[in-house]
């Protein structure tokens, strides 16, 4: 049997709670609230751009695929540009073929990644900033419904279109100040959730993001089934407004 298919087995003979059930979600400060599931299909869009780290983008795209085996109601992720479909080339030259183009309209989720931040004249976050069209996409994008999240220094991105300024946020370590000096309200924390807007620290921490945002929207168990398929337990403090 596939491996993935094995693990999808193993997992639904443990159990996984049934859609529109209440799952109870645990906050920093030790308190929890109790969350609806779903009911409908998960929709995540990664939008990537040549310079993008290798392990910003493909480090959530593992986690929410994983969690689609379990979920009742499955999730939808894909990547997504604001250019033309077509190669992507990452950071380290890995290339990505993406197919779909930019439509938060049909999406739950926007996830934003970094990459590039350390060579200004590169690919990357800045050449998307100095191309204006990310930041006003992004800028125009948010709507009832939609999360806009962003890992590593993709939040310089979405500083660079007036989502951050204000509002509780996190990035790269190396690019904190840059976002406090932009008005950001920077916190100390592996995964900031201020509702709609949804970021993370450097690099591995799209695992991290991945996974807070199922057990946000799907769940803890299906969170857990995640981290027992992928061998990783979610790490470093979620700063969540209570």
């Amino acid at each position: 049997m596939h491996r993935r298919e094995f693990i999808r087995h193993t997992s639904a003979a443990a159990g996984v709670i049934s859609a529109g059930a209440l799952a109870t979600i645990a906050l920093d400060d030790g308190a929890a609230v109790a969350s609806t599931r779903r009911t409908d299909a998960l929709r995540v869009h990664i939008v990537i751009f040549d310079g993008v780290e290798e392990m910003d983008c493909i480090g959530p795209y593992e986690v929410f695929s994983a969690a689609a085996m379990h979920s009742p109601n499955g999730i939808e992720v894909r990547y997504v540009t604001t250019g033309q479909p077509g190669l992507v080339r990452c950071g380290y030259g890995t290339g990505i073929e993406v197919k779909y183009r930019w439509s938060p309209e049909a999406a739950d989720v926007v996830i934003v990644p970094g990459g590039g931040y350390a060579h200004r004249e590169g690919p990357g976050v800045w050449a998307e900033i100095d191309g204006a069209t990310l930041p006003r996409a992004l800028a125009a994008a948010p709507r009832e419904g939609l999360t806009i999240s962003s890992l590593c220094t993709g939040a310089v991105i979405l500083s660079a279109a007036g989502l951050t300024k204000g509002r509780p946020c996190t990035t790269h370590h190396g690019a904190k100040n840059y976002l406090r000096e932009q008005g950001g309200l920077v916190k100390d924390a592996r995964v900031v959730d201020d509702g709609d807007l949804v970021t993370a620290g450097g690099i591995t921490s799209g695992l991290d993001l991945g996974l807070w945002l199922v057990n946000r929207e799907l769940g803890p168990d299906v969170a857990t089934g995640v981290e027992t398929m992928l061998e990783y337990e979610a790490r470093g403090t979620v700063w969540r407004k209570n």
